[in-house]
């Protein structure tokens, strides 16, 4: 299987999850109000405060083990993501060489922990957002973005992007199998063909984009897809919200792993 039919694969296995009954029963704007405050929480600890950041990891392996989640199935799917955060980080020990501390001989810098504070929040980040698209799906995200008045321009772009991203990547798939026939044996597209093959995908995706919104407006497409009702427990959606709401406060104003390593050192 090559890494198209692999992403293509990934996507609908995505979707199919996030219509499981089991991630029904909280609205969908309850979620995203909480993963983006989540994502406040994270983003706001210091650069240097390692401890306090590790506490914020609790949410993750909390929703990941009550939604049943793979640890490694998550990775295997965001790992480019995990890349991008690390090359973002890795210059901070060159431009931050102020001694932190040092411990038996090593010193560690500033620019060190800084570059480990910024790993954590990116990775936290990201995966914050894979647990939102898995547990709510794409039209539950768009709801929820129209629930908060966003403009329906802008949410129909959004689902449309992610609706019709497998058939940007059909189209890919069948160029590279058209242009390997065309040069068997060879690995990979070369370089001086890359201009050109950019090139005819972006025809292709504008002739498939006319084909289906002329196929949308036969069927009476008028600007906006119809909003789905949402038939989970308003109850359950406001225990979710305050609780999650009260549990996140309260990791941020009393760290966890720095609490436990207060008592520790202190209680030898």
């Amino acid at each position: 299987m090559s890494r198209i039919d692999k992403a293509i694969q990934g996507l609908h296995e995505m979707d199919t999850r996030a219509g499981e009954k089991r991630f029904q029963g909280i609205h969908p704007l309850v979620r995203l109000f909480v993963t983006f405050f989540y994502l406040l929480i994270v983003v706001s600890f210091p650069k240097y405060d390692i401890l306090g950041l590790l506490s914020m990891v609790l949410y993750l392996m909390i929703q990941q083990s009550w939604y049943e989640i793979s640890i490694k199935e998550e990775f295997r799917r965001i790992w480019p993501a995990f890349l991008l955060v690390c090359v973002l980080g890795i210059a901070n020990p060159l431009l931050d060489r102020e001694i932190y501390f040092q411990w038996n001989g090593i010193t560690v810098t500033c620019g060190m922990i800084s570059m480990v504070t910024l790993l954590l929040k990116g990775i936290f980040c990201v995966m914050a957002s894979y647990l939102l698209i898995i547990t709510t799906g794409i039209r539950g995200i768009c709801y929820s973005l129209r629930c908060l008045h966003v403009p329906r321009e802008v949410v129909t772009v959004l689902l449309l992007v992610y609706r019709y991203l497998i058939v940007l990547l059909k189209e890919a798939e069948r160029m590279v199998q058209a242009y390997h026939l065309r040069a068997p044996g060879q690995r990979g597209i070369q370089i001086k063909a890359w201009g050109a093959f950019l090139g005819q995908l972006l025809l292709r995706s504008i002739d498939r984009a006319e084909l289906i919104y002329e196929s949308m407006q036969l069927r009476g497409f008028q600007g906006e897809f119809p909003g789905r009702v949402f038939q989970g427990k308003i109850r359950d959606s406001l225990f979710y919200l305050t609780g999650w709401t009260v549990v996140l406060l309260f990791l941020r104003l009393f760290p966890l792993f720095e609490v436990v390593g207060w008592i520790l050192f202190y209680g030898r």
